[in-house]
């Protein structure tokens, strides 16, 4: 089974600067306060915090890489749907020039001749 919540080598760090101070900041917080407090919620506190604490010291996170994979995934199926509707755009146009000026009669040209 896979474990995401492992220690990511270097290469696969996709959280940076800011983001990864403030999980330290924040997860130092959270552990913080739910020693104080106490309980299911402070117990529930440190959770949080050890996450994103682990977040930070790692460099990685599961979710934002789960995210990252799935926004590539979104930006080619809206880039094959864009190229399809501009094929169909362009059989609509051509099937008009090519009925342009036809008049339909009901009559077989092949049986009258």
């Amino acid at each position: 089974m896979l474990d995401n919540h492992a220690i990511a080598p270097s290469k696969d760090q996709n959280v940076h600067g800011i983001e990864r101070v403030s999980s330290l900041a924040g997860g130092a917080l959270m552990v913080t306060r739910g020693l104080r407090q106490g309980g299911v919620l402070g117990l529930l506190k440190v959770a949080v915090g050890g996450l994103a604490l682990a977040r930070g010291l790692s460099g990685h996170c599961a979710t934002k890489a789960w995210l990252q994979r799935n926004r590539q995934e979104y930006n080619r199926l809206r880039t094959d749907l864009q190229r399809s509707g501009a094929e169909l755009e362009a059989l609509k146009d051509s099937a008009k020039a090519a009925t342009e000026g036809v008049t339909v009669t009901g009559k077989d040209p092949v049986a009258d001749a």
